[in-house]
Formats: structure tokens, C-alpha cells, sequence
């Protein structure tokens, strides 16, 4: 994407390769507050299932309720039932009766659990009195056993009064404690009269799946705890798992929603699990003891550390055993696949204790979760600083051209040069889909032309390979069978399953593509329209080197430092005048060229006209950049032609402890480069490098 590209500086360069290895180009991302993500990266790793978690200062946090160790359902000891496995240990239960007090080790994070204080058996004492706290608990008991022995008998199966409860506060907290510590039990109240039954809902589930799923199922729904989620086990039977998707959205489907995502099972296979969370509208009028609750988001904040990983797919990952969308999460910027890149994140939804149980699985994934901790809101753009690199070049050596043979010497003044009058600001080779044969561009031209149906075909065109997601993009452009796809389609490819099921339902033509990009997320959409534009800008700074070099031109944009908010972006940037240019009032560190968009202006010089001719060959020349069909606005905006690498060093290393040199000359097959840098947001390290040593990488 960049061959044909002009350079800033005239030094020889050098030749060399990068990421021969993921740890050979590490990235790591430097943030505005007080300190570097480099803090994360310099501490010794720390086992992501043993990390401690941070707690944040940056917000006020509700208080958070003490979490007990309450005793399992009485279902779990009451013979047994739903196939539910026998507790390791039991013990007779305070409560008296034959139902035992079981702790469950295997309790999920988030699940809801009795307040603080009291034990649940303690709790139905105090309020009950212990005679009938001891009769509920027989009564409990001789339900699950009724239960036991009939096989399509009534499922309330009798009542029991608690008699009249005239304190409503007292009832409320009755209500809790008994479905809590009996949730196959219901509690109704009837002139003041509280009574106790079946809940014929629970034994349903129970004929679909285990009796401590559908225990741990219904505490979390009488708990509801918001922004909670639970999972059933996993589940291959897709006939099965539509049986059960069918059942809560039957019985609980206004205050619930259910998804199935790909998880690890106890074999490490992929397996297919439900994961239920409550609806956001059903928050929307919930009152607590204050009134009515005012609905507050749950954020979690943490750094990703990925391995040889696209940023959407490790995301992807991510979404997928916690049981949220993709969109849930937020970052403030794509980072390379081929290397190791730290970079922070806030996912809504989840909280601290959930992402740190999912770690070890995510390791063996290539990602790790550090430095976790509570945040009060999504990643903003403006909260990142820059990049910080840390590259290895290898196989040193000259250009074939260069008659040169002091690599040592080449290196050196290529350093100096850089430090001294920076690079080129180009979009990086990985903007556009590096080494695939359709890039992301093309796609992105696509879409500004309304040519929907092109731009599917592009975004399913395989690469050379024999893998499931080539295999599946393969079969949709030979078959245009959707649904075919989607099913050879591993679950993490989030963008492709999304359009493919939009597909699927509106068929492949252009209403039905349109629709399908309508499908993924806005920000996946632009993403390709915004390679189109980056392409262009890489195209115009080329040209505008090329025909007036270093000099600043009457024409040409200039962007003020004006701080003014009201002051709108097109009043800040100046067009240079002829005496202005005469008296070289500006520098070339000062020029920005636009990114093509419905609200910039452009050079009033040749670069301005060589914009309306490049657009025009791709018959944008009436283009508004607003794609009405799919709710795309591209105003456009400006970027600065050069910039300036900060804080850069390097050092040489040999194979061996000492480095060869032979005549003052190194033996440059023996050599790596090491260098380190930082750079501004949206720059790219590759085009650094590119300027650095006179080669495409």
C-alpha cells in the first residue's frame, strides 16, 4: 500500500526485517492520566486468576453488599432429583427436618446472595420462629420429595400458611429469604396472609436441565441484581439449547434475554453455552428503600495484553465467554496482529471479579487481562496519549544499491536524520488489511458508491488458506448459501456472523446487503469507509512532497493552535497567501492536508486540484459522503503531513555476547537493531520505520 509512496529524507537507509516474532515489535499504549501502561508491562507477570484487583479512586462507588457463603438449596439435599450431583459434604441443618446445609463451592461471580449478617436458616428463625421455620423447612422437604415420586402429578403439590404478616417490611424480607434458601418454593401474599407453594416454573426447568442449574437459575432471578449474568453449562445439542432459549423467553422473557456464545468446556473443546442477562428496560422504574433507583452503569476498566491477535478478534474472545456484545467494550485504537501490544479497555456490564475468572482462559487464547480494576465510564479518544514502541529489527544490511558497505555508519545517520526532521505522517500498511487480497479500502469505496452487493463479495473474499473462516467465505461466494456459512463460521468472527444473518433473512441482493451492513455495529461500518479516505490522504501528502517538497506554498492549509471550543475546525485552518509564503512565515511542521469528507476545505494550489481528479477516477466526483441507506456521515477533518518521533534510542546486538566489526565495518549478519520510541495517537511505528530505513516492511 505504500511502495510508491515519496520519503521526507534523503539518507541511504538500510535493510532489515520486523516481526519475525510477536515480542519483536511490542506496543504499548501511554495514557493521559499519571501513568504508563509501561508500569503494567515492567512488573513482573503476575497470573491473571491470582491478580489482585485495584480498586478505583477516580469515582464514587455505591457501597457493595457483603458477600456470605450461604447454605445450598434444600433441593440439593432432599434426595435428590433433576439429576443433580450429591454434595461432597453435608450437614444437618439448624433448621431441623431431614434437608441438609450444603455450602456451594461452585458459586458464579455476580450470582445473588442473602445480605450481610444473619445465615439464611438464622434469617427464617428470626423472622418465623423457630417451630415454623423448622415446619416450612419439612414442608419444603416433603415437596421435593412428592416431586421426586410423580412424574406428571401437580406441580404445586399443597400450601403452606405463614399466617398473617401485617408488617410489610417484614413480609418483603420473608419473601427473599425463603426463595433464597428454597427456590423451588413461591411466596404469595392474600389479605396479609403470606403463603408458600410450588413454583411450577422451577420443576418445568428442572425437566431441561440439572436441578443446581435450575437452583442457581432462579436465585439469580430473584435476586436481580442488575447488570448480572448466568450461564448454564455448556451445551452441544443445538435442539436442546433452543428448547431452553424457548422456555425463557416463554416465561420470563420481559425481564430477560438469552444468547448462546462459545465457550472452553472442562476437556478444553469449544462448546456452545446460554448466558441470560435482565433486559436494561426492566431497571427502568426498580425502587430501593430511598425511592426510586437511578439506573447506573457497571464499568470495569482493565489492560489487554495480546498475542498475535487482530484488536476486534481478541474482543471477540472477550465477548464471548462473558456474555456480552462487543460493542460493550470500548478502546482508542486498532492495534498490530503480528506482535504483542498493551492497550487499555473499560467493558460495561461485567464486573472486576468476572473478568479476572475468565483469565486463564483467555491465556491460552494469546490475551491476558491486567491491572483490573472499577471505572466510572467508556474510553474517550482524548484519554490516550500515544504509542510506545519497542521494535527488533534483524537481517541487517545495506541496500543492493548502496556502495556503501558501513551498515553501522547508515544506521546512524538514518537515527539522526528522523529525530532531527521526523517522517511522513502516512496511514500505516496495517490500516488497509496488510498481505490480503481484498484491502479494506476497497471495500470502503464500495460502500460510497451504494454498490452493496460489491462490497459483501469483498469483504467474503478468502484468503489462500484451508481454515474454517476462509473455508465458510469461500462456500458463501461460491453458494451465496448464508445460512450455510454462518454454521461453518467459528463464533468469535463477530462482524461475519452479524451480516450473514441479515443475509440470511433478507436474501443477497442490494436491499438484503444493505440491511446486512445495517447489521454490524457504526463503527465497523466507517471503519472501511475511513480506509477509503485514509488511502487518499497517504495519496495526496505523496503528491504534495513530490511537486513542492519542504517548502510551504501559497494554497497550502496551515492549522492554527486557536484553543477557542466555539471556534469551528474549518475557521482554524488558514489557507497560505503569496506574501506569506515570501516571507516563509510558516513551516512545513505546520501543514495539514484534509481527509476527503462533506465539510473541509481544500489547498488552493495544484494539490487542491489533484483532490478533484483523484476522486473523480473513482467516481466520487458528486460523492456528499453521506451514505443515507446506511446512516454514514463522514464531515471529514485534517492531519498534519509530518511528525516527530519522541524520546528515541537504539542499540545494536549481536548473536553473540560481542558484536564482530571487521575493518570498522559490522558483520551485519550477526546484528539486530533494537529501537525504541514514542509517537503521537493514530501514528503508525511501520511508516517510522519505513522513513528510517528507505524500505517497505
Amino acid at each position: 500500500m505504500l511502495p510508491s509512496l515519496s520519503y521526507l529524507t534523503g539518507h541511504a537507509g538500510f535493510c532489515g526485517t520486523i516481526k519475525n516474532s510477536p515480542g519483536d515489535f511490542v506496543v504499548t499504549e501511554i495514557e493521559v492520566p499519571e501513568r504508563s501502561l509501561r508500569d503494567v508491562q515492567a512488573e513482573p507477570p503476575q497470573k491473571t486468576s491470582e491478580a489482585p484487583l485495584e480498586q478505583s479512586s477516580g469515582c464514587p462507588q455505591p457501597p457493595k453488599k457483603l458477600r456470605t457463603e450461604p447454605p445450598g438449596p434444600c433441593a440439593e439435599g432432599c434426595g435428590g432429583g433433576g439429576g443433580a450431583p450429591s454434595p461432597p459434604e453435608c450437614h444437618p441443618s439448624p433448621a431441623g427436618g431431614n434437608c441438609c446445609a450444603c455450602p456451594d463451592k461452585n458459586q458464579r461471580e455476580g450470582e445473588p446472595k442473602l445480605k450481610p449478617g444473619l445465615g439464611e436458616v438464622n434469617i427464617l428463625d428470626s423472622l418465623l420462629g423457630k417451630p415454623v421455620s423448622e415446619l416450612l423447612s419439612k414442608f419444603a422437604c416433603d415437596l421435593k420429595g412428592a416431586w421426586d415420586l410423580e412424574n406428571n402429578g401437580d406441580s404445586s403439590t399443597g400450601e403452606f400458611s405463614l399466617g398473617p404478616i401485617l408488617d410489610k417490611k417484614k413480609r418483603a424480607d420473608l419473601h427473599s429469604a425463603i426463595r433464597q434458601k428454597f427456590p423451588f418454593l413461591v411466596t404469595v401474599t392474600k389479605d396479609n396472609e403470606m403463603i408458600v407453594k410450588g413454583n411450577a416454573d422451577y420443576r418445568e426447568l428442572c425437566q431441561l436441565v440439572t436441578e443446581k442449574e435450575t437452583s442457581d437459575f432462579f436465585k439469580f432471578l430473584d435476586a436481580k441484581v442488575e447488570n448480572s449474568t448466568f450461564s448454564f453449562e455448556p451445551d452441544r445439542n443445538k435442539e436442546h439449547r433452543k428448547v431452553v432459549h424457548h422456555f425463557i423467553n416463554r416465561k420470563f422473557g420481559k425481564l430477560l434475554e438469552t444468547k448462546s456464545f462459545t465457550v472452553t468446556d472442562v476437556n478444553d473443546q469449544p462448546n456452545m453455552s446460554i448466558t441470560v442477562r435482565f433486559r436494561e428496560k426492566s431497571w427502568s422504574g426498580k425502587r430501593s428503600a430511598g425511592g426510586l433507583q437511578e439506573k447506573q452503569d457497571l464499568y470495569t476498566a482493565f489492560t489487554l495484553q495480546k498475542e498475535n491477535l487482530e484488536t476486534l478478534e481478541a474482543i471477540g474472545f472477550l465477548a464471548a465467554e462473558l456474555g456480552v456484545l462487543p460493542s460493550d467494550f470500548s478502546y482508542t485504537g486498532i492495534k498490530d496482529k503480528k506482535a504483542i501490544t498493551y492497550q487499555p479497555m473499560v467493558v460495561k456490564k461485567v464486573t472486576p471479579e468476572r473478568l479476572k475468572e475468565i483469565g486463564s482462559k483467555m491465556e491460552k487464547k494469546g490475551l491476558r487481562i491486567l491491572n483490573i480494576h472499577s471505572a466510572c465510564q467508556h474510553l474517550r479518544l482524548g484519554q490516550l496519549k500515544g504509542n510506545h514502541f519497542d521494535i527488533v529489527v534483524r537481517d541487517l544490511k545495506c541496500h543492493s544499491h548502496d556502495s556503501s558497505a558501513d551498515l553501522k555508519q547508515r544506521i546512524s545517520e538514518a537515527m539522526e536524520n528522523v529525530e532531527t526532521k521526523g517522517f511522513v505522517n502516512y496511514y500505516g500498511p496495517q490500516r488497509f488489511g496488510q498481505g490480503q487480497h481484498v484491502q479494506t479500502d476497497q471495500i470502503g469505496l464500495a460502500l460510497l458508491n451504494e454498490k452493496m452487493v460489491k462490497a459483501v463479495k469483498l469483504f467474503f473474499t478468502p484468503e489462500d488458506t484451508d481454515d474454517p473462516v476462509n473455508n465458510a467465505k469461500r462456500y458463501f461466494l461460491q453458494t451465496e448459501d448464508a445460512k450455510g456459512a454462518l454454521a461453518m463460521l467459528p463464533e468469535f468472527k463477530v462482524r461475519e456472523k452479524m451480516l450473514l444473518r441479515a443475509l440470511n433473512r433478507y436474501g443477497v441482493n442490494h436491499e438484503g446487503c444493505t440491511k446486512g451492513w445495517l447489521n454490524i455495529p457504526h463503527s465497523m461500518r466507517i471503519f472501511y469507509v475511513h480506509a477509503y479516505c485514509s488511502k487518499i490522504w497517504n495519496e495526496a501528502a505523496s503528491y504534495r512532497l513530490k511537486i513542492y517538497g519542504s517548502k510551504v506554498v501559497e494554497g497550502d492549509l496551515v492549522f492554527s493552535e486557536e484553543s477557542d471550543e466555539s471556534v469551528s475546525l474549518n475557521d482554524k485552518v488558514h489557507v497560505v497567501t503569496a506574501p506569506e509564503e515570501s516571507a516563509n512565515k510558516y513551516s512545513i511542521n505546520q501543514v495539514v492536508l484534509p481527509m476527503v469528507g462533506h465539510s473541509i476545505k481544500y489547498p488552493s494550489n495544484k494539490v487542491g486540484q489533484w483532490y478533484h481528479e483523484r476522486l473523480s477516477k473513482d467516481e466520487l466526483q458528486m460523492c456528499k459522503f453521506r451514505v443515507s441507506p446506511l446512516q454514514l456521515n463522514i464531515p471529514g477533518c485534517y492531519r498534519p503531513i509530518l511528525k516527530n518521533v519522541q524520546n528515541l534510542s537504539y542499540f545494536l546486538e549481536g548473536s553473540e555476547k560481542v558484536i564482530e566489526i571487521e575493518d570498522n565495518h559490522l558483520n551485519e549478519s550477526k546484528v539486530s537493531l533494537h529501537i525504541s520510541f514514542d509517537l503521537d495517537p493514530s501514528c503508525y511505528a511501520t511508516v517510522c520505520l519505513r522513513e528510517i530505513m528507505k524500505c517497505d516492511l
